[in-house]
């Protein structure tokens, strides 16, 4: 039986940026009253309050730990969400990942034609890139790089480029980059060291498993991981994981 149940956020409990829907947070609410939950995203915390906590039911909070940036940010809930630790890139670290990035993303040739905000995000412990932009429409992004071979082209000039940092894909057009070795692979190991679950007790559920996608990390670790399509994919798979967890499935509304 799985102690904890892993998601990641953006493509799999959600479109991207977008909230939770009435039926993913009723089946998250339901979830954590037999399993530990985590959530594991590209996205900083006030994306998770806004996509997720802001949405939630009542629910056990104490059983739910949310990792943002990649695993390179934890927060635990004890009287009230606490960070429990942050790997910041220095302001020359920075200064350094921005500059590559540009560069990159102009020796690639996939410029955005158009753009709806920023496109690189200083998230302190990861720089994400948004081809379109940080509020480009759901509908625009799904089309710009749906088989990932533009940003598989970005990728691996920066890893070329930008030798000592890790760098995933994620979402529907971004790229993000972290410290070496600090990605979900690493949140993983955290969550078995402060959770002192096993690896072999988790689950993990996520859109990007592929090589290069921002899930991979996490399928490195050895815990088992379900690939989904969508957040559609999600809520059946996790009501399959709450019936073997012992929930009765005439409790699903």
């Amino acid at each position: 039986m799985k102690k904890l149940v892993i998601f990641d956020l953006d493509g799999t409990l959600a479109e991207s940026k977008a909230a939770i829907d009435e039926e993913m947070s009723l089946i998250l609410g339901n979830l954590l009253t037999v399993s530990r939950v985590a959530i594991i995203s590209g996205g900083d915390w006030p994306q998770f309050q806004k996509q997720v906590l802001a949405h939630l039911p009542d629910s056990d909070l104490k059983k739910l730990s949310i990792l943002p940036t990649c695993g390179t940010k934890y927060y635990n809930y004890e009287h009230g969400w606490k960070k429990m630790y942050a790997e910041n890139f220095t302001q020359e670290e920075k200064e350094l990942i921005i500059k590559e990035l540009t560069e990159a993303v102009i020796a690639s040739g996939f410029e955005a034609e158009k753009t709806w905000g920023d496109q690189i995000e200083d998230r302190d412990s990861q720089i994400t890139y948004s081809a379109l932009g940080q509020s480009a429409p759901i509908n625009e992004k799904m089309n710009w790089d749906p088989d990932f071979a533009k940003r598989k082209q970005i990728k691996k000039i920066l890893d070329k480029n930008l030798k000592g940092f890790a760098v995933n894909m994620g979402g529907a057009t971004s790229i993000d980059i972290t410290k070496p070795g600090i990605d979900k692979a690493y949140g993983i190991k955290k969550l078995k060291t402060v959770l002192k679950i096993k690896i072999s007790e988790m689950i993990f559920i996520g859109d990007a498993l592929m090589e290069g996608g921002n899930d991979h990390p996490a399928y490195k670790t050895g815990v088992d991981c379900i690939k989904v399509r969508g957040p559609e994919d999600t809520k059946r798979v996790v009501e399959g994981i709450m019936v073997c967890q012992g929930f009765k499935p005439t409790q699903i509304k």
